[in-house]
């Protein structure tokens, strides 16, 4: 009997300073083909825009990075229910970041409204605040729309800023994003970067509460941007020890709600401004546990990008997954804030041309079959490696090792490894690369499952919004086709699920109720879902 081999590729560089430096290059989601799209805010028709989502292009100098990108995400903008009449337009911006961030030895800088970071596909991240705020003068909210204008400005003479997750959520798209004027954004993870198989019968109406979609809680979050003092963003899961080592777990905010019934010189607490409602309502408890973050909602620590260790910032939500306070970077930033826009790249900057970063895991290539793993990895410019252990996991937390590779050598080299271990549903692997001084430092987790990853899809019906709605396990890299098929095998609809995103959508009220077939390809294999369309 014929065995089938399953096959894995792990990238791997092993300089430390390489580690350091390439996830600032390969993270960003390049993309010079895909043209955003957003709901007509009248209508509700989907247009298709004119401009390309994501980032155009990525280039550097010894010293920087400069990200050429829209603001448009590949994800569908709108609709915003709160009478929100603004669309998502293109910033034309040039971004630029370091390439060896720096902390800020001195006073801590603020966040402040607007951008303070940047999503891997471009799009802005803004902090807590909304633009409105408690005028303790007049007792009553100044700025933002519909509100009276701050005497002296925002940040002068109100007290008690809003927090834009609690004031504006009914207002943010699928996506958790809004724009303010043209420029949309996110002041918290975006879903549409993090949802899971479990998605809502309800389209559109995340927010009756945030935990009912699911993150992946069984290994690393991905990387998801960088703020504006050039350390990343991740999301809600790491490593429990800063070592890169012990289970994964949820990184927890420590910052809570003040035990208080009034509000000095602000809004009364009410059922109109409850606790929460404002960033003054928040103090920070310091914590022992490894898992909790600083009073900037990061912590020191290794990542599957940065082994070596880097500053990280983590997306942090609740034991139910509602977005907890600080929610990304916050209410100060833990380096210098030196990202800014520019309108010009110099001459002599280097096109970045290389791979993008997975999201989730390491690129996977092959069928998921039988017993047998051939696992293989790439070094660049391997330098002072001793050996490579392998590990494995059933769980994605507890590894052991399972093998060993001594180095080929300084230079660029390739390694094979091969597994023959008991199959489970679902597995996991990691490298532990050690160098010639005892230091070492781990790969990616690679999440395996008994199947072609085509299939880690969902895809459910929506009567009352005339939708059906496709929603794959974690963000594509590359984009799917989808044909819409009735029993007699014609082709009926045809729709993108474009790169950068987790849920697609096929209107259906223009077709009659009955059964359908939904056709997925990635161009190199094809699988086929079963639908009934009711109306």
């Amino acid at each position: 009997m014929t065995k089938k081999i399953t096959t894995l590729l792990f990238a791997v560089i092993s300089t430390a300073n390489l580690f350091a430096q390439s996830p600032f290059l390969s993270a960003w989601l390049r993309n010079t083909t895909i043209t955003a799209r957003h709901y007509n805010k009248t209508t509700g028709a989907l247009i298709n825009d004119a401009d390309l989502a994501n980032v155009q292009s990525v280039k550097y100098t010894t010293t920087d990075v400069y990200i050429t990108t829209t603001g448009l995400p590949a994800y569908i903008t709108g609709p915003f229910l709160d009478g929100n009449i603004n669309t998502a337009g293109n910033q034309n911006a040039i971004f630029k970041f370091p390439l060896t961030p720096t902390k800020n030895n001195g006073t801590a800088t603020a966040t402040t409204g607007g951008n303070i970071g940047v999503f891997i596909n471009g799009v802005a991240l803004f902090d807590f605040r909304d633009g409105a705020a408690w005028n303790n003068t007049t007792g009553a909210l100044c700025g933002g729309p519909g509100n009276a204008p701050c005497p002296g400005g925002m940040g002068t003479t109100q007290a008690w800023n809003r927090d834009a997750i609690v004031a504006e959520r009914a207002g943010f798209d699928c996506a958790k994003g809004h724009p303010a004027g043209t420029n949309y954004h996110h002041h918290q993870n975006p879903s549409a970067f993090n949802l899971d198989l479990n998605v809502l019968s309800n389209v559109c109406n995340l927010y009756a509460a945030d935990g009912l979609y699911v993150i992946n809680t069984t290994q690393h979050s991905p990387l998801l941007g960088f703020a504006y003092d050039g350390f990343p963003i991740y999301g809600a899961y790491a490593y429990k020890d800063t070592n890169g080592t012990g289970a994964i777990t949820r990184m927890k905010s420590s910052y809570q709600l003040r035990n208080i019934t009034t509000r000095a010189l602000g809004a009364p607490i009410n059922a109109t401004y409850p606790l929460g409602y404002f960033r003054e309502d928040y103090e920070y408890v310091a914590n022992a546990g490894t898992d909790y973050l600083d009073v900037h909602n990061g912590r020191y620590c290794k990542t599957p990008e940065f082994p070596a260790g880097t500053y990280a910032y983590f997306c942090t939500v609740d034991a139910n997954h509602n977005s907890a306070y600080p929610y990304v970077v916050g209410p100060t930033f833990y380096g210098n804030k030196v990202v800014t826009k520019v309108t010009t790249i110099p001459a002599g900057a280097t096109n970045y041309t290389g791979p993008i970063l997975p999201i989730e895991t390491i690129d996977i290539t092959g069928v998921f079959n039988d017993k047998l793993t051939t696992i293989q990895w790439n070094t660049i410019n391997e330098t002072n490696v001793v050996a490579f252990e392998i590990e494995s996991s059933n769980d994605g937390s507890m590894f052991k090792k399972i093998g060993t590779q001594k180095s080929i050598g300084n230079g660029a080299n390739a390694y094979t490894f091969i597994d023959e271990s008991i199959w489970v549903d679902k597995k996991y692997y990691r490298l532990k690369i050690i160098d010639n001084n005892g230091k070492f430092y781990y790969s990616k987790i690679v999440s395996i499952y008994k199947k072609n990853t085509i299939t880690d899809l969902g895809i459910f019906t929506n009567s009352t919004s005339n939708l059906l709605v496709l929603q794959a396990k974690g963000m594509l890299k590359n984009s799917l086709n989808i044909s819409l098929l009735n029993q007699n095998g014609r082709v009926i609809k045809q729709e993108k699920f474009l790169q950068g995103s987790t849920i697609c959508y096929m209107e259906t009220n223009n077709i009659s109720s009955g059964i359908y077939f939904v056709a997925v390809s990635d161009g190199a294999s094809i699988k086929t879902f079963k639908v009934f369309v009711s109306h």
